[in-house]
């Protein structure tokens, strides 16, 4: 969601404040802002749209100051426009916000009562008001804020100066992601390490509930009842260079081009290649006697634990409930005993996903978490956490953090299988084997894009494109409908092969493509009679599959060759695919690939 950063520094800090939001541009953003303490009050310029904007603005007036605070803003409250844009301030104090203010309609009529005026139609600028009016009636900075806080009912990360006060920044989380940076004789703030990676590795992360004063010679931190507490400096793993574009026209080219070296990377992490056998962490309960595995997700990661599904009940036996987590966290499920929640997600902050976690963790679950980000709240609050190693991931449209999400769920239904004795030691070599070869199969599958951009020039000319596949390919198939539509704008959806017949296949027509994830294994059959009925029906059939067009006994528009490999590990394989006709076609169509309109990369709020 929104980016947020400052700095106590040592000179003017325009400039690197907008360097740092730009490395937080893969969160999604529709618009900018910098504020800076100048003299005895406080200067800002925001921009609609780009960071592009934002900067012309700044050289057409230019901005002093040693500290300051930036925002990229992703709309909640009020359109997308230069006056909803933050910072938000009033003469005595600036904020920037992450997150959604559920009581500011009180608040506001209760300040509006009072004399404020409100410029703006955001949530956020009832936080600046109530700040404000705390300063009018005689309160010091700190102390207006943390009366501010407690009259606060919502999801919020904060960041705040105030007019005359060049060595004070106040930050606060509840529920919203925020990181203290700690240079020399200078502090930093922002929404994650990424934004502070040129500037220090020396990171602080506050807690739930945390609130934070910052001055150039340290950081105070304060727990929710206002109590001084100490939280560990870390040394962050976020390296400037790690998020450069190197040759590559787009971040998400090249996240998908660097898959076999982070999947090789996870897959280490979790198997004993040696002896072909996974060497998993323990996760406080006794495989062996586990009743259900519960999943929850959102998004693609919810499409990762739909494999592990398919997975899980196959080579492990054990039944598996799984759903999104903005249903879970609601309908109040029954959770048995000896169970194991799984949750996955990508910045390990989503904010559904870890209502859901803690709605498990009350109701007696072992709580495993797959994340990219080690740090995060949700590896935190999980027993253990299951770190994937994607590296940063820019790109809002996920395709490396999801392979690598696949690599360690496998891991976890081969640990489960060997616990509970439904797959034999030779069985398990051979699934290891199976993995330790997806990074080369990936590889192969990256070598031409000249067939993906074939496909792409008629899906570019497409109002609708069909996904199909059947057991495991079912949600490659979801997931692959779901990247056209992010990044090209595509209408697309994906269906199980086996419901085309229960309503789909009324969206069959000549100008309908239909891609169909289909690996030769024990249900290519079956989807086969079902691309010859997409087919019969004048549909454009492009299929992906390591089998021969001829077996196919119908006429293809484009067939995309895959590799032989182990049916456990194909859905691995086949995302692949998915994500290069997805991007060939964003490409086409001249859409924002990286950050596509309306979406966020972490989304921190409901």
């Amino acid at each position: 969601m929104c980016g947020i950063v400052g700095i106590l520094g040592k000179s003017s800090v325009s400039t690197n404040l907008v360097d740092a939001l730009r490395r937080l541009e893969y969160r999604g953003y529709d618009s900018a802002g910098i504020a800076t303490i100048e003299g005895p009050g406080i200067e800002r310029r925001r921009a609609e749209g780009k960071l592009r904007n934002l900067e012309k603005r700044l050289i057409a007036e230019p901005l002093g100051g040693r500290t300051g605070i930036g925002h990229t803003r992703w709309a909640t409250h009020g359109r997308p426009t230069e006056r909803n844009a933050h910072p938000h301030m009033t003469a005595k104090v600036s904020v920037v916000h992450n997150g959604i203010i559920e009581n500011f309609r009180e608040l506001r009529a209760d300040l509006e009562a009072k004399g404020h005026k409100f410029e703006t139609d955001t949530d956020t600028e009832a936080v600046v008001h109530l700040i404000t009016e705390e300063l009018d009636q005689g309160a010091k900075p700190v102390a207006a804020v943390r009366s501010a806080l407690q009259q606060l009912r919502g999801a919020f990360a904060l960041g705040i100066i105030f007019a005359g006060e060049d060595d004070l920044m106040i930050a606060a989380r509840k529920g919203s992601p925020l990181a203290i940076g700690h240079g020399s004789g200078e502090m930093y703030l922002g929404s994650d390490a990424i934004a502070l990676a040129p500037f220090t590795d020396a990171i602080t992360y506050l807690e739930e509930g945390d609130w934070a004063v910052l001055r150039r010679s340290g950081a105070e931190i304060f727990n929710i009842d206002g109590v001084p507490v100490e939280r560990p400096l870390v040394k962050a793993v976020a390296s400037a260079l790690l998020i450069d574009k190197g040759n590559y026209r787009h971040f998400m080219a090249k996240e998908i081009h660097e898959q076999p070296e982070v999947i090789s990377h996870t897959l280490a992490n979790y198997l004993d290649m040696t002896q072909a056998r996974v060497r998993f962490p323990d996760l406080g309960i006794d495989l062996s006697k586990l009743t259900r595995v519960t999943i929850s997700a959102c998004g693609t990661a919810y499409y990762a634990g739909l494999v592990a599904k398919y997975w899980i009940e196959r080579y492990a036996r054990v039944p598996v409930e799984i759903d999104v987590a903005s249903e879970m966290r609601y309908r109040e499920a029954p959770l048995p005993e000896n169970g194991l929640a799984v949750f996955v997600s990508q910045s390990g902050e989503t904010a559904d996903t870890l209502a859901t976690l803690r709605y498990a963790k009350a109701n007696g679950q072992r709580i495993a978490s797959v994340v990219n980000v080690r740090t995060s709240t949700i590896a935190r609050e999980s027993h253990t956490a299951l770190p994937t190693l994607a590296g940063p991931e820019i790109g809002v449209a996920s395709t490396k953090a999801f392979t690598c999400q696949l690599s360690v769920l496998a891991c976890l239904a081969i640990a489960i299988g060997r616990a509970r004795g439904t797959i034999s030691a030779e069985q398990e070599t051979a699934l290891v084997n199976a993995l330790m070869e997806v990074p080369r199969h990936v590889a192969s599958i990256l070598r031409s894009d000249e067939a993906f951009v074939a496909v792409a020039h008629e899906l570019s000319k497409a109002d609708d494109v069909l996904y199909l596949g059947r057991g495991s390919s079912f949600p490659i198939a979801l997931e692959g409908a779901l990247k056209l539509k992010e990044i090209s704008y595509i209408h697309a959806e994906g269906y199980a092969a086996g419901e085309l017949k229960h309503g789909p296949i009324a969206l069959i027509d000549e100008n309908v493509p239909v891609v169909v994830v289909a690996p030769e294994d024990e249900l290519f059959e079956k989807t086969v009679s079902n691309l010859q009925e997409v087919a019969a029906r004048g549909g454009q059939v492009i299929l992906i599959s390591d089998a021969s067009p001829e077996k196919t006994g119908c006429k293809l528009a484009a067939h995309i060759q895959m590799p032989k490999v182990d049916s456990f590990v194909a859905p691995m394989l086949y995302a692949v695919p998915t994500q290069l006709i997805a991007y060939q076609t964003a490409v086409l169509m001249g859409t924002d690939v990286d950050q596509p309109r309306n979406l966020a990369k972490s989304v921190t709020v409901e």
